[in-house]
This record gives C-alpha cells, structure tokens and sequence, in this order.
C-alpha cells in the first residue's frame, strides 16, 4: 500500500482529494466509490488487499466534504428536511458534481479508464459516472444502493437519522457510530464493535464534519434526474449489483431494482447482510469483482 495522498485542483471544481493506492499501478484499475458521510477508511484494509491480491490496482479516497478531502465549509448550512420537502437552495452540489470529482481524480493520476466500485451514494455516484462518462468505465459494480426511483430502495423507519443528532465532541461521535453501525449491522454476520469504534476514532480525528455529510445527503436528493433508471437501462457495460436481504437503510428492492435496469448485469442479493459489507465476505466479493475485470477484459473492454 502506497502512503496517503493528496491530489491538488482535481476535477472542475478544483478541490484537492485524498487517496490510497493498492496493488501494482500497471494492473487494471479498481476506483471505491464511499457513500454519504462515509471516508476512504470504510473501505477496510483488508478487503482492499484481498482486491489487490487478485492482480488489481485499488485506488480508494475521500469524496468531497469527507476526511482529509476539500471541506465547503462556506456552503449554505445544509437542511435535509427542507431538501425532502423539495426546497433545494442550500444545495451545493449533486451527484453530477461528485462524479466529475472522481474523473477529475483519475486524470490526476493519468488513469483513462477505470472499474468502479460504490457502495451505497458511493453507488449512485458510479452509476452516474457510467451514464455521463460511459467511455471512461470499464465495469460497476453497484453495493447496497439504489436507481433514485422512490418507490424502491426505501429506509426502514427509523433507519435514516435513528441515532439523533451528530454529537460534536469525539467521545459522543465514536458512540453514535458504534451504536448507528449496530442498528444497520449485518444480522447474519459478527457484529465487530472494536472494529468500528476503532474506525469511528480515526474518522473523527481525518476531518470531522456533520455538515458535510448532510451536504452530501442533500446532493443525492438534488440531482437531476432523481431517478436514474431509464438512463441506467441505456447503459453498455458488464455491471454486478451486489445487495443485503437485511439492509435497513437502502431496502434490498433498490438492488433488484438497478440490476433490472442495467442490462445484463448479474444481481448478489446476500441473506443475512445489511448495510455494511462484513468481513466474512470480503474474500467472496473480490472473486466476483475479479470475474468481472475478467469478463470485460475478455470482452475487449
């Protein structure tokens, strides 16, 4: 693993993005895409290694607003219920704009074209880098997200804002995590409380900001179109849609409904996962994820 870095005036935006790299830099590339408030760190190490080991380059970072990444911090205050309501003028960004963010990093690091992978909003923000950059993906892989239709993909009650207010102070924001992370844990896989607390401590002392992380929930709820299904049936690339049978936060039809809409993509729906990818399987989805390079490799992509 190459140490932390930082990429100056990326994208049109000009912000500066944090990264790590994986692998050898002359084997095919591997962008992890993180969702809303979430940095490059909750993609584990250790699934990163197991994606390295099966001969690709893993380039994992932090979107904007998140971690060691450019904060906007001058922005409008960010109103998420006000956004719902379909008030958008403290909007400062959507999903376009984090996508280009992402292009802006692979020209930064001379990559022309690239395998995605995004989880959850990590997963919206992929999908719609293969509908307006199609040449520049190779493959998706879409995790625990959803098309932006609002019929599918629905959080169960209390899932979304369950855990109250983010606490400011570092003991108070380890403890939400911790106890937000129990309530979207994976059923049928170990809970691993020092894990995430670990996890938790390290986010917090990389670049705190609960307004950041709702600027990025109301991006989500600010792009245009909100629902992405039709542009997703237009798409021409191999794509896996892998989905937990027990997410809370992004209902497991949100899942089906990408990979109905992605032609010929093959759908993982995975009993006893939730919103969070569990150690057990990391090993499982590196195999699908290689496959996939494999197959587009042999498709001439």
């Amino acid at each position: 693993m190459m140490t932390e870095q930082l990429a100056g005036q990326v994208g049109p935006s000009g912000i500066d993005i944090a990264y790590e790299r994986f692998g050898d830099p002359g084997d095919p590339a591997v962008v992890l895409i993180m969702g809303a408030g979430a940095q490059l760190i909750n993609w584990p190490e250790e699934f990163c290694t197991e994606l390295a080991a099966r001969g690709l380059q893993v380039i994992r970072f932090d979107n904007r607003d998140v971690g060691r990444s450019t904060h906007l911090s001058e922005a409008p205050a960010p109103d998420v219920m006000a956004a719902l309501g379909g008030d958008l003028s403290q909007a400062t960004y959507n999903l376009s704009d984090l996508a280009a963010d992402t292009i802006g990093l692979l020209d930064a690091l001379g990559i022309g074209a690239a395998h995605l992978v995004g989880m959850s909003m990590g997963g919206m923000i992929a999908q719609t880098i293969a509908i307006e950059y199609p040449e520049r993906v190779l493959w998706l892989t879409s995790i625990s997200s959803t098309t932006g239709d609002p019929a599918v993909g629905r959080p169960a009650p209390g899932s979304f804002g369950g855990g109250g207010t983010v606490p400011d102070d570092r003991d108070g924001y380890i403890a939400w995590q911790v106890q937000n992370s129990c309530r979207l844990r994976s059923p049928g896989y170990e809970f691993d409380e020092a894990a995430v607390t670990a996890r938790a401590a390290l986010a917090y002392d990389r670049g705190y900001d609960p307004d950041g992380m709702m600027r990025q929930f109301v991006a989500v709820i600010a792009s245009n179109p909100a629902d992405r299904t039709q542009l997703l049936r237009k798409l021409d690339v191999p794509a896996l849609v892998i989905h937990g049978a027990d997410d809370l936060m992004i209902d497991v039809s949100g899942g089906r409904a990408t990979a109905e809409a992605i032609p010929e993509s093959k759908l993982l729906i995975v009993d006893g996962m939730g919103h969070h990818l569990p150690r057990e399987l990391y090993a499982a989805f590196a195999d699908e994820i290689a496959a996939l390079v494999e197959r587009g490799a042999t498709a001439g992509r």
